[in-house]
């Protein structure tokens, strides 16, 4: 699945509610959208889940531009005001929450299976509140994919809970490894360091073949041909040739 924002923007000037933002998210690479001030970040979130129209832009589901396609495949998840949960629940009442949202049983048994699932069982008593960033993530994301129809996320704000920013990249990636389409809504300064640890995780660039030796001379006329020809490297000896790049 293929989620796209084409220069979305909400109002005009160096004020804009939204200033012009464009990404793209895949089921194999994720989406970033860096945005400053309190509201753009909801802004942006509402936008890209088809929740608002922008003033200007667009956005399209696999290439078409389809509202209630995007509502139906996108969930919002911890968007300020929007679809985050009350600070003072309990992890396990969340979860009980979000199951039967999504109209799968709720009970007890069924909510532990949920939180070992997904790493929390310990945390089942913690407030929500005080979970470690990545932790919140992984809990609001994979109870969001227990929604009917839903195959991609657009996340908002995760590093305003602190923490490092590779924490919950790590689940980012993991979310799309598993084929969710996923869009990161962020400040600049944690996007930064989202390419940062991206670039890094990326593997090295293969080094270019060797170039193959010049033949040899011809031999004069009264000259005797050389013993051997110059060895040419294995298949196996050369590097391979780079390949050319995912929302």
């Amino acid at each position: 699945m293929r989620l796209e924002l084409h220069d979305v923007a909400i109002g005009d000037g160096p004020g804009a509610e939204l200033p012009s933002v464009s990404a793209t998210a895949t089921d194999l690479l994720p989406g970033v959208v860096a945005v400053e001030t309190v509201d753009a970040p909801v802004l942006a979130s509402l936008v890209a889940g088809g929740r608002m129209r922008p003033d200007r832009g667009t956005v399209t589901l696999d290439g078409a531009e389809d509202g209630a396609a995007v509502r139906a495949a996108v969930a919002l998840v911890d968007t300020p005001g929007v679809a985050e949960p009350f600070p003072s629940l309990r992890v396990e009442q969340v979860a009980r929450e979000e199951l039967a949202l999504a109209g799968h049983r709720s009970d007890r048994s069924t909510v532990a299976e949920l939180l070992d699932a997904v790493g929390l069982t310990e945390h089942a008593r913690t407030r929500v509140q005080s979970l470690p960033a990545a932790a919140r993530l992984r809990l609001l994301a994979e109870t969001a994919l227990l929604r009917p129809g839903v195959r991609g996320l657009v996340l908002t704000s995760p590093e305003r809970h602190g923490g490092d920013v590779a924490g919950w990249l790590e689940v980012v990636h993991d979310l799309v490894d598993r084929g969710t389409t996923v869009l990161v809504v962020t400040s600049v300064a944690a996007a930064a360091a989202v390419a940062a640890l991206t670039e890094q995780e990326s593997p090295a660039e293969p080094a270019a073949p060797a170039p193959a030796p010049a033949p040899a001379p011809a031999p004069a006329r009264d000259e005797q041909p050389l013993p051997s020809s110059p060895t040419i490297p294995d298949d196996d000896e050369v590097a391979p040739t780079t390949e050319g790049n995912a929302p």
